[in-house]
């Protein structure tokens, strides 16, 4: 099993002892060996003795490479700052004029150390005698990028250690470094497979074990799997789901239609592009970097995800009720932010001389709205709003025609983009979320005139927030109906130059749902939920 293409379990795993190896020498754990912010010195430190080294002073690596450093500052900042690595990653590059071989091998290392964090901590829980959360924070970092060059990387095992010990030496000091190339070491020992058999052996049960292996906490496994046979799937899918988590995403662009045509040859530069499997509007790039391509560049085409293009286009071609009574239907976008599918929307609205107004209650994601919607013709947008949704539905009744409602989630269908999410979230966080999901869907269903359709959408599969928040919305109301939505989605599918539609992966038969849940391991999307619904 390559390390590089599969998870671990979460942070809050224990240690896991083996006999046969319990009397192998692991670094000392004496209290008076920890410096005043807590980081870790050297056994021949505490005891007032120089360090030995097989290298002359002159020998040793002073600071590591360009690569490592963008890597482990990026880890800082996403634990100490709550960023998003692919918010923090690309323009910290950019900056430090990191290019080619050394931005891509920056970039594995930092995607693949957070997505492999569970995994990895699990493992180095076994080459530490104490708790992970008693390390200094910036060590714990250095170990987690030194163990995926070790398992994870086509790294060489002395490049590995030397450089990560380089790295701690120059970022954390040189007792920290010394206890880093000490836990390596021992890492080290072991090869990918056989630490897969060793952190699975002292698991709970099946679940916690493939929880361990592909880096998810077991809360977020269980809800998953939850969610798979809720969505009328196979609950022993899990395994396959966990581990497409961990595989990373290829670049999807959308075209937006009226301002960038898929045939376009000036719109795409060269770029090495392909249809994407499910809508017209997809095209898979073949590379890592959009802004070259001049239609992302003046935003007649963005990045995004298919399943996000496919829900938009969804509720844009599905059928209203009653017509508009001769006047122009006007949208809304009610969680606008950052702006993918309201740019989408009102391009769709364009061509049917529509309008759209994108609401957001968040000013710098307003601004991110403003800017994706900056290739629109004029006209188009009545305005970008900054306000909370829940309010609309009051403050606007019946004023919209079509409604989407891309609900703050967890954003649990989303972790192969942003596996630090995983880490954050918690159990808790749903209560909050839930009500948050059943006030707007109720304002959108305010908001819309009778006849009109609303979209409830969520980046995440789990129950919770995708049939039980519809549910429960519903159960209050006598005027709104569920519309067909596989039937829906199946309607705005790419149509291939011989005139045939992709068949998408439903569950069908005793299983079959009147609302669409897709998936990373069945559709290569992210795991989007859709449901439409008609105001009566």
């Amino acid at each position: 099993m390559n390390g590089g293409q599969h998870g671990a379990g979460g942070a809050g795993h224990g240690r896991h002892h083996h006999d046969r190896h319990q009397d192998r020498r692991r670094p000392d754990r004496e209290d008076d060996r920890r410096d005043s912010r807590g980081r870790q010195r050297s056994a021949a430190r505490s005891r007032g003795e120089r360090s030995a080294s097989r290298q002359a002073p002159g020998q040793r690596a002073k600071r590591t490479d360009p690569a490592r450093t963008a890597a482990f500052d990026v880890l800082r900042e996403v634990d100490e700052s709550d960023a998003y690595a692919n918010l923090v990653l690309p323009p910290l590059l950019a900056d430090r004029r990191i290019r080619g071989r050394d931005a891509g091998f920056a970039t594995e290392l930092t995607y693949g150390t957070l997505r492999m964090r569970g995994r990895y901590d699990a493992i180095l829980a076994d080459c530490v005698d104490r708790p992970l959360d008693e390390l200094d924070p910036a060590v714990l970092d250095v170990l987690r990028l030194g163990t995926h060059q070790l398992l994870g990387m086509r790294v060489p095992s002395h490049a590995a250690v030397s450089e990560t010990v380089a790295l701690a030496r120059g970022n954390v000091g040189t007792g920290p470094a010394q206890f880093v190339n000490a836990v390596l070491r021992r890492v080290s020992e072991a090869g990918p497979q056989e630490w897969l058999e060793r952190i699975t052996a002292g698991a709970a049960d099946e679940l916690a074990a493939l929880a361990a292996v592909e880096s998810h906490p077991l809360w977020i496994a269980r809800s998953l799997r939850e969610a798979l046979a809720g969505h009328g799937r196979d609950p022993g899918e899990i395994g396959a789901l966990l581990a497409a988590d961990n595989a990373a995403p290829r670049v999807t662009l959308v075209a937006r239609p009226g301002l960038a045509d898929v045939s376009d040859d000036d719109a795409w530069h060269d770029a090495d592009l392909v249809p994407g499997r499910w809508a017209p509007t997809a095209l898979v790039l073949d590379g890592n970097d959009p802004g070259t391509v001049p239609a992302v560049r003046d935003g007649r085409a963005g990045v995004q995800d298919e399943g996000s293009q496919l829900v938009t286009l969804a509720l844009a071609g599905v059928p209203l009720g009653e017509t508009a009574g001769g006047r122009p239907e006007r949208w809304l976008d009610l969680c606008a932010g950052p702006g993918g599918k309201s740019a989408l929307l009102a391009a769709l609205a364009a061509q049917r001389e529509a309008t759209l107004v994108a609401n957001e209650i968040q000013p710098h994601r307003a601004r991110l709205v403003e800017r994706a919607l900056a290739a629109i013709p004029d006209g188009v947008v009545e305005e970008v709003r900054i306000g909370d949704g829940r309010d609309v539905g009051t403050d606007e009744p019946g004023a919209y025609d079509r409604v989407l409602v891309d609900a703050p989630c967890t954003g649990l269908g989303a972790l192969r983009r942003r596996p630090e999410s995983r880490w954050r979230r918690t159990p808790a966080d749903l209560a909050t979320l839930t009500g948050l999901q059943r006030e707007l869907l109720g304002s959108a269903l305010d908001a819309v005139r009778p006849g009109g359709v609303v979209a409830y959408v969520t980046c995440s599969p789990v129950l919770a927030e995708t049939q039980l928040v519809v549910t429960d919305v519903l159960r209050r109301r006598d005027d709104v109906e569920r519309l067909d939505t596989p039937q829906a989605v199946r309607s705005v599918l790419r149509t291939a130059p011989d005139g045939t539609t992709p068949d998408l992966p439903l569950p069908s038969g005793d299983s079959a749902r009147d609302d669409v849940q897709l998936w990373p391991h069945v559709h290569g999307t992210d795991a989007m939920h859709l449901t439409l619904l008609r105001r009566r």
